[in-house]
């Protein structure tokens, strides 16, 4: 299984407010087929951020074009694999 981060820019602030409940469903669907690792959006209101799991960038590309914010052009979409580091180095306090 492969990790891919979906960046979901905003286009149109008044279509992301209407189309929100959708897509949170939407992704709680996906959260229960076990295809979503982590989601959120930005605090400074410009996007968000869903890391998929699956097997192949076209697995993704499906689920992304279903998504509610991309079907009515309120956010778009920029895929990239994301390997993520198992092991978190911490600074040794004297």
């Amino acid at each position: 299984m492969k990790y891919f981060a979906v960046y979901l820019p905003m286009l149109n602030q008044k279509k992301s407010q209407e189309y929100r409940a959708q897509h949170l469903n939407y992704l709680e669907q996906k959260r229960q087929e076990g295809k979503i690792f982590a989601n959120g959006q930005f605090t400074d209101c410009s996007g968000g951020l869903v890391i998929y799991q699956a097997n192949s960038l076209e697995d993704v590309e499906q689920i992304v074009k279903r998504d509610p914010y991309i079907i009515q052009g309120a956010r778009k979409s920029e895929i990239h694999e994301w390997e993520m580091v198992s092991e978190v180095i911490l600074p040794i306090e004297n």
